[in-house]
């Protein structure tokens, strides 16, 4: 909707005279998010309000269709294609006729061709167009079985077959379909003494997805290498490729490992999708307050913002982000490392090439050469590099890098243990960012539940005294479905700590003081650390008390 039809709207049914709607857009437009999303997420008005609002300017019903069951039998009397293209969804019938939901409810073009192509009456409903794409995977989900019956006869068709017969090509090919439609972050094909094994990782999380006979493994593996430009022929050592493919409309890269392991040659495959490239500060799972402290601190023209956490909680996507909003035409941006994951439009990026001699330390060296504004690293990973990174931030450039440390606090002694001198890093020094990524509740099959504080495990604790006497507290989890895949849990979303290197922090890292005491007194600064926000987005039903149970014992 228009601000200003949007503005009208609101100040005349809801009163919202003082609104500042200019700042709203604004904060809208920096977050990646929908106008109307974040009136929802400042709690200025609930969405079923708004959308009972919006939905009265169209003189229709409106429907939140993350509450609403949509069996596969009502949902498919519009054909897909045209579903998707038009984004519309069928989500009840019932005597009177065809219940669908339109992000247009206006766009009687559409409603007469439905009512010609049904043959039932269309009764049009009001949805946030979030809402209906959202609801359009439930076309996807319900392929599962079709994909796995497809695998099948493939697997038949493809025995004896060469690496370029369509039956292995489409296997292949068919394996990368479904690995994209479940979100599939990696495919793992890992040959054991009889079979091989299809893995898919969702969500953090590995799922057996299929086994298929061994003798077709290398006919797979063979497929996969020319695919990737790699030597068929080379069985013993390991090798790295890339290609890209294109489904449902959408382009993807695909980074390929192979590996000899005892039974043959494992493949990992990752998906590198476009609709993961969607990087905003808005839905990394930032509080606002942590929000508020991120962008005050890239805003500074130098010093180091360093995200830190094990392999695989996100760290990469939020410096991603950052680059994301700091890339304007007015500044030189250029990043090194190893592998590139995304290609980014307006920035410099370089591929560390050991082989080449192009290391993390060589390639820094190189960049400061280049008038950069804006340094990416990669990873700091041996003296030489952080030396030169904390060098470029005491020099007019802001730097980002990440660093595997468990927490916030420990990465500054860290840097120390790593050669760097302490009055350095305690001035070169904005921010360090630290985080985990938790599995988000379904919301489709999500429901509450009640559980004492006895039964909270490691939170007792800290729950008992956030319970002010209380004995239960009430909870969330997913019972699964199908547009889960009957876990109970759907995408994932961040739970972080923001230390900032305040004057008192400085003091301690020039003292060398432990991670201990830094931690000490950026809580006492106000910092909310990741278990304290984890609980947040417990208590508020995002995540589960398995997940955040599950995180802090990483």
């Amino acid at each position: 909707m228009e601000l200003e039809e949007l503005k009208k709207l609101l100040n005349k049914e809801k009163g919202i005279e003082k609104l500042d709607f200019i700042a709203i857009q604004e904060e809208a437009e920096y977050k990646g998010e929908s106008i109307e999303d974040l009136l929802i997420e400042k709690n200025l008005i609930s969405s079923r309000q708004l959308g009972g609002l919006i939905a009265q300017k169209f003189k229709v019903p409106f429907v939140d269709l993350k509450t609403e069951p949509i069996s596969e039998e009502v949902l498919r009397i519009i054909p897909e294609v045209v579903a998707r293209n038009r984004q519309i969804v069928a989500f009840a019938r019932d005597k009177n006729g065809l219940k669908v939901a339109m992000a247009h409810p206006d766009d009687l073009e559409m409603i007469q061709w439905l009512e010609k192509k049904t043959g039932e009456k269309i009764m049009p409903f009001y949805s946030y167009l979030g809402q209906i794409k959202e609801a359009l995977d439930y076309y996807k989900k319900e392929l599962k079985v079709a994909f796995e019956e497809i695998i099948k006869n493939q697997i038949e068709e493809a025995k004896d077959k060469a690496p370029e017969s369509p039956p292995i090509i489409k296997l292949v090919d068919t394996l990368l379909e479904y690995g994209y439609i479940n979100r599939a972050s990696d495919i793992h094909i890992e040959p054991e003494e009889t079979k091989t094994d299809v893995r898919f990782r969702i969500d953090g999380v590995l799922h057996q997805v299929l086994t298929f006979d061994k003798d077709i493994h290398r006919l797979v593996i063979a497929r996969i290498k020319i695919l990737s430009n790699l030597h068929t022929d080379e069985h013993f050592i390991p090798q790295d490729g890339k290609f890209g493919v294109k489904y449902d409309g959408e382009k993807f890269g695909i980074r390929v490992s192979v590996i000899p392991v005892t039974h043959g040659e494992k493949v990992v495959m990752r998906l590198l999708a476009e609709r993961t490239r969607q990087f905003n500060l808005g839905n990394l799972g930032l509080s606002p307050a942590d929000f508020k402290i991120v962008e005050t601190n890239i805003k500074k023209p130098w010093g180091m913002i360093l995200s830190t956490g094990p392999t695989g909680c996100g760290k990469t996507t939020t410096l991603y982000t950052i680059l994301k909003l700091l890339n304007k035409s007015g500044v030189n941006i250029t990043t090194i490392e190893d592998p590139i994951e995304y290609d980014m439009a307006g920035i410099n990026q370089i591929q560390v090439n050991p082989k080449a001699g192009l290391t993390f330390a060589a390639g820094l060296r190189s960049i400061v050469r280049q008038d950069p504004n804006i340094i990416m690293v990669g990873e700091i990973r041996d003296t030489e590099t952080a030396s030169i990174a904390v060098n470029s931030a005491m020099t007019g450039h802001l730097v980002l890098s990440t660093l595997h440390t468990n927490n916030a606090a420990t990465t500054l002694p860290r840097l120390i243990d790593m050669g760097i001198e302490p009055f350095l890093v305690a001035s070169s020094t904005n921010i360090i960012i630290g985080q985990r990524l938790v599995r988000k509740i379904c919301p489709k099959c999500s429901q509450t539940y009640s559980i004492k504080l006895t039964e909270l495990g490691e939170l007792q604790d800290i729950m008992t005294q956030k319970a002010k006497g209380k004995t239960e507290i009430m909870l969330s989890r997913g019972h699964g479905c199908p547009l889960c895949g009957h876990t109970g849990y759907i995408g994932r979303i961040g739970i972080f700590e923001i230390l900032q290197v305040e004057k008192n922090i400085q003091n301690l890292i020039t003292k060398q003081a432990d991670a201990g005491e830094i931690q000490a007194a950026a809580i006492k600064n106000g910092m909310t650390t990741m278990l304290e926000d984890g609980i947040s987005k417990m208590l508020a039903g995002i995540t589960t008390l398995e997940e955040i149970l599950r995180v802090i014992r990483e």
